[in-house]
């Protein structure tokens, strides 16, 4: 099967997150099913034109704004292809049953409105939220990554139930195990990019908290973005100690500091599924975050960890501070965590992934 693939971002982008990983995974997994696998994407400082990753062959063709204009012409130009993945993880749908007779799928992580209205201005915000509303009149088959986002696919567009196949993330247990011993002094740890939707302001305000309640406990915040800077300014506005700012890290750090971590915190307006919040249970971490969409799919509350009110910062640092209190509680969080990982293997996520487009080709 030969398939070309719409995004964005390629894994190797240095903005690139849980899609793209989930790109990677599943792709170089269609790649050993015999699929030829095409991804077209944006250029970035540094980037070549073209690479092959993991089998993967990867087309760097345009900027970030221009890459849509560019659908049409790459239509045509490749012309031998039998199926299009629209990864849809920025709002705007690519169009492309409007350019080809061939099978599309519109991969959708989550819905945008609550982010846009946060990340953009508010002209600018109201125009890519009607083009999100496309989605029902572009795509007749959907994938997404959680029941959630199927539930408000179904809610805010009305798509049918029966086009939408929910495929969670997966992780490489290989990779993604407890490498060392819990850090001595209660840590909790943040990871992701730093975006403005994903609410790091309120793990900082949060932390303020627990620090009041347990004066040892530190805070590490791990990635980069463009809400560094306020954040760190932030960090100063509070008074906060031990708080480290580690900026992007190699995978090997990020799973010892996620193993070493006492729990793992999640603050964001939504979520797809939160990958790295089944990365730190797979490493025995477990996660208190906002009952949001998303993250309640990658939580599973009082089992794998808690859920807190969405938006209420002193409930979030209660839950923080209760599980790095009881180390009963925290053991069997961890325990719980880790069984609940082995439950979402990528091999598992592309076999599905297959499916779906065997059964769109017919």
């Amino acid at each position: 099967m030969r398939i070309l693939w719409f995004n964005h971002r390629d894994p190797l982008h240095p903005e690139a997150g849980g899609a793209e990983v989930r790109i990677r995974e599943i792709g170089k997994r269609l790649v050993k099913m015999g699929c030829d696998v095409k991804l077209f994407c944006e250029r970035w400082g540094g980037s070549r034109t073209f690479e092959i990753l993991d089998g993967i062959k990867v087309f760097r063709v345009a900027g970030r704004y221009s890459l849509h204009l560019l659908v049409p012409f790459i239509l045509k130009s490749c012309g031998g292809f039998d199926i299009i993945v629209d990864d849809v993880a920025h709002a705007v749908p690519w169009f492309s049953p409007l350019f080809t007779r061939k099978p599309v799928i519109g991969q959708v992580h989550h819905v945008h409105e609550s982010v846009l209205n946060l990340e953009l201005p508010p002209y600018l915000a109201r125009g890519v939220i009607l083009l999100e509303r496309g989605l029902k009149y572009t795509y007749n088959t959907f994938i997404t990554v959680s029941e959630s986002t199927k539930r408000e696919l179904v809610k805010k567009f009305r798509i049918p139930e029966k086009k939408i196949f929910v495929i969670p993330n997966g992780v490489d247990l290989e990779v993604y195990r407890p490498v060392c011993r819990k850090f001595d002094a209660p840590s909790v740890i943040w990871v992701g990019r730093v975006k403005r939707y994903k609410r790091v302001d309120h793990v900082l305000m949060t932390f303020k908290i627990v620090k009041e309640k347990l004066p040892s406990a530190r805070l590490i915040i791990v990635g980069s973005g463009d809400y560094l800077f306020y954040l760190r300014l932030l960090g100063k506005k509070l008074n906060l100690r031990d708080v480290i700012f580690t900026g992007r890290v190699s995978e090997a750090e990020k799973i010892r500091l996620m193993s070493g971590a006492w729990v793992i915190v999640s603050a964001s307006v939504v979520e797809g599924w939160a990958l790295t919040v089944t990365e730190a249970a797979a490493c025995g971490t477990p996660c208190v975050a906002y009952n949001v969409p998303g993250l309640r799919d990658s939580v599973k509350n009082g089992e794998t960890g808690l859920l807190a009110k969405n938006g209420n910062i002193n409930d979030l640092a209660d839950k923080i501070i209760k599980v790095l209190e009881d180390k009963t509680l925290r053991e069997r969080l961890s325990r719980n965590a880790l069984e609940y990982a082995k439950q979402f293997g990528w091999d598992r996520a592309a076999e599905d992934f297959m499916r779906v487009l065997r059964r769109s080709q017919t």
